[in-house]
Protein backbone atom coordinates (compact mmCIF):
# COMPACT_ATOMS: atom_id res chain seq x y z
CA UNK A 1 0.00 0.00 0.00
CA UNK A 2 1.36 3.36 -1.42
CA UNK A 3 0.20 6.02 1.69
CA UNK A 4 1.45 8.82 0.00
CA UNK A 5 0.03 7.91 -3.24
CA UNK A 6 -3.06 7.05 -1.82
CA UNK A 7 -3.93 10.27 0.08
CA UNK A 8 -2.50 12.64 -2.94
CA UNK A 9 -4.90 11.23 -5.19
CA UNK A 10 -8.08 11.42 -2.91
CA UNK A 11 -7.59 14.78 -2.47
CA UNK A 12 -6.89 15.54 -5.94
CA UNK A 13 -9.85 13.96 -6.60
CA UNK A 14 -11.70 15.31 -4.22
CA UNK A 15 -10.87 18.86 -5.37
CA UNK A 16 -12.05 18.15 -8.51
CA UNK A 17 -15.39 17.38 -7.89
CA UNK A 18 -18.01 19.74 -7.27
CA UNK A 19 -21.18 18.79 -5.07
CA UNK A 20 -23.44 19.26 -8.30
CA UNK A 21 -21.32 16.71 -10.27
CA UNK A 22 -22.70 14.24 -7.02
CA UNK A 23 -26.12 15.50 -6.37
CA UNK A 24 -25.33 17.11 -3.55
CA UNK A 25 -26.15 21.05 -2.31
CA UNK A 26 -23.55 23.35 -2.31
CA UNK A 27 -25.54 25.91 0.36
CA UNK A 28 -24.56 29.44 1.23
CA UNK A 29 -21.46 30.42 1.50
CA UNK A 30 -19.03 27.60 0.47
CA UNK A 31 -15.28 28.09 0.64
CA UNK A 32 -14.22 24.45 0.07
CA UNK A 33 -12.45 23.56 -3.24
CA UNK A 34 -14.50 20.90 -4.57
CA UNK A 35 -15.67 18.23 -2.01
CA UNK A 36 -15.65 17.95 1.45
CA UNK A 37 -14.23 14.93 3.19
CA UNK A 38 -17.19 14.18 5.48
CA UNK A 39 -19.34 14.39 2.03
CA UNK A 40 -16.70 11.90 0.23
CA UNK A 41 -16.96 10.00 3.59
CA UNK A 42 -20.98 10.17 3.17
CA UNK A 43 -21.04 9.28 -0.25
CA UNK A 44 -18.32 6.06 0.64
CA UNK A 45 -21.03 4.98 3.62
CA UNK A 46 -18.00 5.53 5.61
CA UNK A 47 -16.99 7.46 8.89
CA UNK A 48 -15.37 10.82 8.43
CA UNK A 49 -12.79 9.78 10.67
CA UNK A 50 -11.63 7.00 8.72
CA UNK A 51 -11.55 8.93 5.60
CA UNK A 52 -9.53 11.81 6.69
CA UNK A 53 -6.89 9.43 7.97
CA UNK A 54 -6.67 8.16 4.91
CA UNK A 55 -5.95 11.41 3.49
CA UNK A 56 -3.54 12.07 6.03
CA UNK A 57 -1.28 8.86 5.23
CA UNK A 58 -2.34 7.39 9.05
CA UNK A 59 -5.37 5.37 7.79
CA UNK A 60 -4.81 0.95 7.98
CA UNK A 61 -5.00 -0.70 4.33
CA UNK A 62 -8.40 -0.33 3.02
CA UNK A 63 -10.75 -3.59 2.26
CA UNK A 64 -11.45 -4.05 -1.57
CA UNK A 65 -15.09 -2.93 -0.86
CA UNK A 66 -14.14 0.01 1.01
CA UNK A 67 -12.15 1.24 -2.29
CA UNK A 68 -14.45 0.34 -4.22
CA UNK A 69 -16.93 2.28 -2.73
CA UNK A 70 -14.53 5.37 -2.55
CA UNK A 71 -14.52 4.84 -6.38
CA UNK A 72 -17.91 5.22 -6.88
CA UNK A 73 -18.00 8.27 -4.45
CA UNK A 74 -15.07 9.93 -6.16
CA UNK A 75 -17.07 9.18 -9.64
CA UNK A 76 -13.71 7.00 -10.56
CA UNK A 77 -13.22 6.53 -14.35
CA UNK A 78 -12.16 2.92 -14.68
CA UNK A 79 -8.32 3.51 -15.27
CA UNK A 80 -8.80 5.51 -12.52
CA UNK A 81 -10.40 3.15 -10.08
CA UNK A 82 -7.46 0.24 -11.15
CA UNK A 83 -5.03 2.67 -10.18
CA UNK A 84 -6.68 3.35 -6.73
CA UNK A 85 -6.87 -0.18 -6.43
CA UNK A 86 -3.14 -0.86 -7.19
CA UNK A 87 -2.37 1.80 -4.76
CA UNK A 88 -3.80 0.29 -2.16
CA UNK A 89 -2.24 -2.73 -2.53
CA UNK A 90 -4.37 -4.73 -4.57
CA UNK A 91 -4.76 -5.60 -8.49
CA UNK A 92 -6.66 -4.33 -10.81
CA UNK A 93 -9.82 -6.11 -10.90
CA UNK A 94 -11.00 -8.06 -14.15
CA UNK A 95 -13.09 -5.60 -15.80
CA UNK A 96 -14.48 -8.80 -17.64
CA UNK A 97 -16.39 -9.74 -14.10
CA UNK A 98 -15.52 -7.11 -11.61
CA UNK A 99 -19.25 -6.33 -10.98
CA UNK A 100 -18.81 -3.37 -8.15
CA UNK A 101 -17.52 -0.59 -9.88
CA UNK A 102 -20.54 1.41 -11.10
CA UNK A 103 -19.99 4.06 -14.69
CA UNK A 104 -19.71 7.76 -13.53
CA UNK A 105 -22.53 8.27 -15.97
CA UNK A 106 -24.76 5.71 -14.26
CA UNK A 107 -24.04 7.64 -11.36
CA UNK A 108 -25.16 11.22 -12.81
CA UNK A 109 -28.47 9.68 -13.32
CA UNK A 110 -28.96 8.42 -9.93
CA UNK A 111 -27.76 11.49 -8.40
CA UNK A 112 -30.56 13.46 -9.69
CA UNK A 113 -33.20 11.13 -8.60
CA UNK A 114 -34.16 12.46 -5.27
CA UNK A 115 -37.74 12.16 -5.29
CA UNK A 116 -38.32 8.34 -6.11
CA UNK A 117 -36.43 5.57 -4.94
CA UNK A 118 -33.70 4.51 -7.10
CA UNK A 119 -30.70 2.02 -6.44
CA UNK A 120 -28.20 0.51 -8.93
CA UNK A 121 -27.77 -3.53 -8.70
CA UNK A 122 -25.39 -5.90 -9.68
CA UNK A 123 -26.28 -8.90 -12.02
CA UNK A 124 -26.25 -10.88 -8.72
CA UNK A 125 -28.71 -8.46 -7.04
CA UNK A 126 -26.06 -7.09 -4.88
CA UNK A 127 -27.12 -2.92 -4.35
CA UNK A 128 -24.23 -1.23 -5.12
CA UNK A 129 -25.52 1.99 -4.80
CA UNK A 130 -28.79 3.54 -3.51
CA UNK A 131 -30.51 7.05 -2.78
CA UNK A 132 -32.78 8.04 0.41
CA UNK A 133 -35.73 7.44 -1.15
CA UNK A 134 -34.35 3.88 -1.95
CA UNK A 135 -33.05 3.31 1.63
CA UNK A 136 -36.03 4.21 3.37
CA UNK A 137 -38.48 2.24 1.17
CA UNK A 138 -36.41 -0.98 0.72
CA UNK A 139 -33.73 -0.32 3.86
CA UNK A 140 -30.01 0.68 4.15
CA UNK A 141 -27.53 -2.70 2.22
CA UNK A 142 -24.58 -0.64 2.59
CA UNK A 143 -23.34 -2.58 5.79
CA UNK A 144 -24.05 -5.95 3.95
CA UNK A 145 -20.84 -7.57 3.39
CA UNK A 146 -19.32 -11.18 2.09
CA UNK A 147 -22.71 -13.44 0.49
CA UNK A 148 -24.79 -11.15 2.09
CA UNK A 149 -25.07 -8.70 -0.18
CA UNK A 150 -26.58 -10.52 -3.01
CA UNK A 151 -30.11 -10.14 -2.50
CA UNK A 152 -30.45 -13.84 -4.49
CA UNK A 153 -28.92 -14.93 -1.27
CA UNK A 154 -30.89 -13.87 1.16
CA UNK A 155 -33.70 -14.39 -0.01
CA UNK A 156 -33.19 -17.90 0.19
CA UNK A 157 -30.54 -18.13 3.17
CA UNK A 158 -32.52 -15.93 5.52
CA UNK A 159 -36.63 -16.11 4.07
CA UNK A 160 -37.68 -15.34 7.61
CA UNK A 161 -36.42 -11.57 7.49
CA UNK A 162 -35.75 -11.60 3.34
CA UNK A 163 -38.87 -11.88 1.98
CA UNK A 164 -41.29 -9.86 4.87
CA UNK A 165 -40.66 -6.72 2.05
CA UNK A 166 -42.80 -8.85 -0.54
CA UNK A 167 -46.45 -10.19 -0.60
CA UNK A 168 -46.37 -13.83 0.79
CA UNK A 169 -48.58 -14.17 -3.05
CA UNK A 170 -44.89 -12.98 -5.02
CA UNK A 171 -42.84 -15.22 -3.19
CA UNK A 172 -43.18 -18.03 -5.63
CA UNK A 173 -42.73 -15.96 -8.77
CA UNK A 174 -40.00 -14.19 -7.02
CA UNK A 175 -37.79 -17.03 -6.29
CA UNK A 176 -37.79 -18.29 -9.86
CA UNK A 177 -36.69 -14.64 -11.11
CA UNK A 178 -34.11 -14.47 -8.67
CA UNK A 179 -32.80 -18.24 -9.74
CA UNK A 180 -33.00 -17.38 -13.24
CA UNK A 181 -31.14 -14.44 -13.25
CA UNK A 182 -28.14 -15.90 -10.90
CA UNK A 183 -27.88 -19.24 -13.75
CA UNK A 184 -27.55 -16.18 -16.25
CA UNK A 185 -24.72 -14.78 -14.40
CA UNK A 186 -23.28 -18.15 -13.68
CA UNK A 187 -23.45 -18.96 -17.23
CA UNK A 188 -21.26 -15.77 -17.71
CA UNK A 189 -18.78 -15.89 -15.79
CA UNK A 190 -18.30 -19.62 -14.25
CA UNK A 191 -18.26 -21.68 -11.09
CA UNK A 192 -15.30 -20.38 -10.15
CA UNK A 193 -16.92 -17.06 -9.87
CA UNK A 194 -18.95 -15.30 -7.50
CA UNK A 195 -21.65 -16.90 -8.95
CA UNK A 196 -20.53 -19.86 -8.55
CA UNK A 197 -20.41 -19.57 -4.52
CA UNK A 198 -23.52 -18.31 -3.99
CA UNK A 199 -24.56 -21.25 -5.99
CA UNK A 200 -22.71 -23.94 -3.61
CA UNK A 201 -23.73 -22.09 -0.98
CA UNK A 202 -27.59 -21.76 -1.04
CA UNK A 203 -27.68 -25.95 -2.60
CA UNK A 204 -26.03 -26.65 1.07
CA UNK A 205 -28.56 -24.64 3.02
CA UNK A 206 -31.88 -23.98 0.91
CA UNK A 207 -34.02 -27.16 -0.54
CA UNK A 208 -36.05 -24.71 -2.56
CA UNK A 209 -32.97 -23.18 -4.24
CA UNK A 210 -31.86 -26.92 -5.56
CA UNK A 211 -35.17 -27.55 -7.01
CA UNK A 212 -35.10 -24.51 -9.39
CA UNK A 213 -31.62 -24.54 -10.07
CA UNK A 214 -32.60 -27.98 -11.87
CA UNK A 215 -35.03 -26.28 -13.76
CA UNK A 216 -32.29 -24.33 -16.03
CA UNK A 217 -34.68 -21.16 -16.33
CA UNK A 218 -32.09 -18.52 -17.84
CA UNK A 219 -33.35 -14.78 -17.82
CA UNK A 220 -32.54 -11.60 -16.36
CA UNK A 221 -35.67 -9.35 -15.75
CA UNK A 222 -37.28 -7.15 -13.58
CA UNK A 223 -41.22 -7.11 -13.09
CA UNK A 224 -42.81 -3.94 -14.44
CA UNK A 225 -44.87 -3.79 -11.65
CA UNK A 226 -44.81 -4.72 -7.94
CA UNK A 227 -46.03 -4.56 -4.54
CA UNK A 228 -43.52 -3.97 -2.12
CA UNK A 229 -44.79 -3.66 1.29
CA UNK A 230 -42.74 -1.59 4.27
CA UNK A 231 -42.45 -1.82 7.92
CA UNK A 232 -44.71 1.42 8.91
CA UNK A 233 -46.74 2.07 5.68
CA UNK A 234 -47.48 -1.64 4.39
CA UNK A 235 -48.10 -2.34 0.90
CA UNK A 236 -47.06 -0.13 -2.02
CA UNK A 237 -47.80 -0.38 -5.40
CA UNK A 238 -44.82 0.42 -7.52
CA UNK A 239 -43.76 0.65 -11.09
CA UNK A 240 -40.06 -0.39 -11.94
CA UNK A 241 -38.09 0.75 -15.38
CA UNK A 242 -34.59 -0.53 -15.47
CA UNK A 243 -31.64 1.35 -17.35
CA UNK A 244 -28.64 -1.77 -17.96
CA UNK A 245 -24.91 -1.24 -18.51
CA UNK A 246 -23.63 -1.80 -21.90
CA UNK A 247 -22.94 -5.61 -21.08
CA UNK A 248 -26.13 -6.18 -18.69
CA UNK A 249 -23.87 -6.42 -15.87
CA UNK A 250 -25.75 -3.62 -13.71
CA UNK A 251 -29.00 -2.12 -14.01
CA UNK A 252 -30.14 1.27 -12.54
CA UNK A 253 -33.83 0.73 -11.13
CA UNK A 254 -36.01 3.51 -10.28
CA UNK A 255 -39.44 2.63 -8.79
CA UNK A 256 -42.52 5.27 -9.32
CA UNK A 257 -45.61 5.20 -8.16
CA UNK A 258 -49.32 6.38 -10.44
CA UNK A 259 -49.95 10.18 -10.48
CA UNK A 260 -52.68 10.73 -7.42
CA UNK A 261 -52.17 7.64 -6.05
CA UNK A 262 -52.41 5.93 -2.80
CA UNK A 263 -48.95 4.15 -3.26
CA UNK A 264 -47.54 8.26 -4.57
CA UNK A 265 -48.75 9.79 -1.55
CA UNK A 266 -47.26 6.71 0.55
CA UNK A 267 -43.63 7.30 -1.05
CA UNK A 268 -44.43 10.96 -0.47
CA UNK A 269 -44.56 9.84 2.82
CA UNK A 270 -41.34 8.05 3.18
CA UNK A 271 -39.16 11.03 2.38
CA UNK A 272 -40.77 12.46 6.11
CA UNK A 273 -40.09 8.99 7.71
CA UNK A 274 -36.58 8.79 6.44
CA UNK A 275 -34.73 5.70 7.36
CA UNK A 276 -35.59 5.58 10.89
CA UNK A 277 -38.10 3.04 11.37
CA UNK A 278 -36.53 0.90 8.55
Amino acid sequence: MDRDALAEFLLRRREALTPADVGLSAGPRRRTVGLRREEVAQLAAMSTDYYTRLEQRRGPQPSVQIVSSLARALRLTSDERDYLHRVCGYPAPDRAVFTDYVRPGMLRVLDRLHDTPAFVVSALDEVLVQNDAARALLGDASHLTGLERSGIYRWFARPETERQRYPESDHARQSRSLVASLRAAHGAWGARSRAGEIVAALTAVSAEFAQLWQIHEVQRRFEHHKVLIHPELGEIEVDCQAMFTEDESQALIVLTAAPGSEAESKLELLRVLGTQNV
